[in-house]
């Protein structure tokens, strides 16, 4: 394997070590930590997988895998299928087993936008054969999640436009999409009032401290105490029942408490040099599939990572998005893994 290669799982594994060091540590469960760790095993295990499967037989694995995702998106609405949690009903169990159906649609939209515009590359400008296909999908799978998880929506959308644009779609098809959804993202919040709530403690979180603001005004209180080099590993108070969500989507709130303004700038440099190396393979991937596909992993995670800071930083409104390898949430990581797993498959291919 290519020394690049190396560097990119060194760095991903370190993020992955910090992430079951800092759930066990905000968690403090022996519990959390042993499903944890197993997620993480079998994330390891389809991150090699990806990693070392047939690159003609990853372009065929699109539509397939989009037919079973919009299937399992489709379950979600099943009374005994289906499970809530938090107010928003966005994950399904059969048995012991469960998953988050949204998390799996990030990525197979991508390696099905992939496959779709590198065969469309010479009708790509064109609004009936090259644009809208690729939409109608999209729309399909955004209509199925929008009700639950308007943060997934948006992340969807903002992959699959940047991988039309860097394809290099009509602007002005771009734009009247654009616009067109808006309306369904108006309709959405002010349909569900704590999605409205959530905006309006965006604009003023001390107008409710001890209510809708009480978590992100925690989440200053973490960073703001942490210092230059934080309070030490496990000396954190916030985590003590003070900031909910403390090991999923706020971690790095914790993580600013305990290691400081060094530790989360060690976290964001893990992050930029992971996102670096996903442009350099997208640059010289051995076809436009592969390109497409590594520019919209390495969106996927860059808009997750800049999505979680904002939250947790208050320059975004809050949204369930977890910090990719950190947090923890099981689908999220094995998907994230999974993806950075073709990332190498498309460097090696390159290499080749």
């Amino acid at each position: 394997m290519h020394k690049q290669n190396i560097a990119l799982l060194s760095a991903v594994f370190v993020l992955i070590s910090i992430g079951i060091i800092m759930v066990f540590n905000t968690a403090a469960m022996v519990s959390i930590l042993v499903r944890h760790l197993i997620l993480a095993f079998i994330g390891l295990i389809f991150m090699f997988t990806s990693m070392n499967i047939r690159y003609e037989m990853l372009k065929k694995l699109g539509k397939p895998l989009l037919v079973l995702t919009i299937i399992l998106l489709i379950l979600v609405y099943f009374p005994h299928i289906g499970r809530a949690a938090g107010g928003a009903r966005r994950w399904i169990r059969i048995g012991h087993f469960s998953m988050q159906p949204s998390e799996l649609a990030k990525l197979v939209m991508i390696m099905y936008a992939s496959n779709f515009l590198s065969k469309k590359r010479h009708n790509i400008k064109e609004f009936i054969r090259g644009f809208l296909p690729p939409m109608l999908v999209l729309g399909l799978v955004l209509a199925l999640i929008i009700k639950n998880d308007l943060g997934s929506c948006v992340l969807i959308a903002g992959i699959v436009l940047t991988m039309m644009f860097i394809s290099g779609a009509n602007m002005k098809h771009l734009a009247i999409f654009f616009l067109a959804s808006l309306p369904a993202i108006y309709i959405a919040i002010r349909t569900f009032p704590y999605r409205m709530k959530r905006i309006m403690v965006f604009l003023d979180p001390w107008e409710d401290p001890l209510g809708k603001g009480y978590q992100i005004i925690q989440s200053f209180y973490a960073l703001g105490s942490g210092g230059w080099w934080g309070k030490g590993l496990g000396k954190g108070i916030q985590k003590l029942f003070y900031l909910p969500e403390a090991h999923t989507d706020f971690i790095f709130s914790i993580i600013g408490e305990e290691l400081g303004f060094i530790g989360t700038l060690l976290i964001i440099m893990l992050y930029t040099y992971i996102i670096w190396r996903g442009i350099i393979i997208a640059y010289h991937a051995p076809d436009l599939y592969g390109h497409l596909l590594a520019i919209g992993i390495t969106a996927m995670i860059a808009y997750q990572v800049i999505i979680n800071i904002g939250v947790v930083t208050g320059l975004l409104p809050t949204k369930g998005t977890t910090l990719p390898f950190i947090s923890f949430g099981g689908s999220s990581l094995i998907v994230n893994m999974i993806a950075i797993g073709l990332l190498i498959n498309v460097s090696k291919e390159w290499e080749r």
